[in-house]
């Protein structure tokens, strides 16, 4: 049989020989037809603190720390299942009579919590199991008029960092933290603690798409200012804006190229020779200090 009468003939239905009437349409021209339809922007999506599955249960995460666990409890918005604590953290708390409580020995909140949390921050005694805070209307909390500071963080996955960042964002009056979903901090009980309550007061918000996520926060208004220690220009230059972004990459790699990209303005905090970077979450609060000094 001929080549091109086998192929044709072929039982599974391959064809490399059709008539041009057949022929389905070339990549070119596929839509020479159609109207041309005005392409929208994808929205970004946003989570609030990790990949959240559609089951509560899986996204549900234990708090620990003293702090972290009483701000937790006094958040109306706050759902918590479980809550364990030693005798000794009862003796000076107002928690012996809770209905969830769970009087606990120290080495069995240890094996407890090992199981969840392997990041090696003590629990300080008291520990709550609870679901993730609702995530907040993020073109309400952050497209509102006047002045505004939000912290972006580009692959900063510590969740020391983070909570310790939280916590500074809280201190100066940030209206959100913003980390992309994938390669950050996810929140766990050491980030709660780093926090000390401020994940119950500041968003901390996951952004599918960080660079969509930061030509969002340009049509808003703000102005993206990223931390960059080869820079020309002082951290000083960032306070003369009203709205402001303040990125900031992982300590040692700094910002990303295209997060250095989506940038509009990289600033230096000034620093003695010898001194090469400084911690992130350090140098998170000297950079909201300055914002918000004037």
């Amino acid at each position: 049989m001929p080549r091109r009468d086998r192929e044709q003939s072929d039982p599974r239905g391959r064809n490399h020989f059709n008539s041009e009437a057949d022929r389905r349409p070339r990549r070119d021209d596929r839509g020479k037809d159609r109207p041309k339809v005005t392409r929208r922007h994808p929205e970004v999506e946003v989570r609030s603190g990790g990949r959240q599955s559609a089951s509560t249960k899986d996204s549900m995460h234990w708090i620990y720390g003293r702090h972290a666990v009483l701000a937790a409890m006094a958040n109306p918005k706050r759902e918590i299942q479980r809550l364990i604590a030693t005798p000794q953290i009862l003796e000076n708390t107002a928690l012996g009579n809770h209905t969830l409580l769970e009087t606990m020995s120290r080495a069995d909140m240890d094996a407890v919590l090992a199981r969840y949390d392997r990041d090696g921050t003590t629990h300080g005694g008291i520990a709550a199991y609870a679901a993730p805070l609702p995530v907040p209307p993020t073109e309400a909390l952050l497209k509102a008029e006047g002045k505004s500071i939000v912290v972006v963080l580009d692959q900063v996955s510590d969740p020391h960092n983070v909570g310790a960042i939280l916590r500074s964002a809280a201190a100066f009056g940030a209206r959100a933290v913003m980390a992309p979903e994938r390669h950050a901090a996810p929140v766990t009980g050491a980030l709660a603690k780093a926090a000390s309550g401020a994940l119950e007061t500041v968003p901390y918000l996951r952004p599918t798409n960080l660079s969509r996520a930061l030509a969002m926060l340009k049509e808003w208004g703000y102005w993206r200012i990223g931390l960059d220690g080869e820079a020309e220009d002082g951290l000083a230059k960032a306070a003369e804006f009203d709205r402001v972004a303040i990125v900031m990459g992982a300590e040692g790699k700094g910002l990303r190229r295209l997060t250095a990209e989506n940038c509009d303005l990289l600033v230096k905090i000034p620093m003695q020779r010898g001194v090469e970077s400084l911690n992130v979450s350090n140098a998170a609060a000297i950079a909201l200090y300055e914002l918000t000094r004037s």
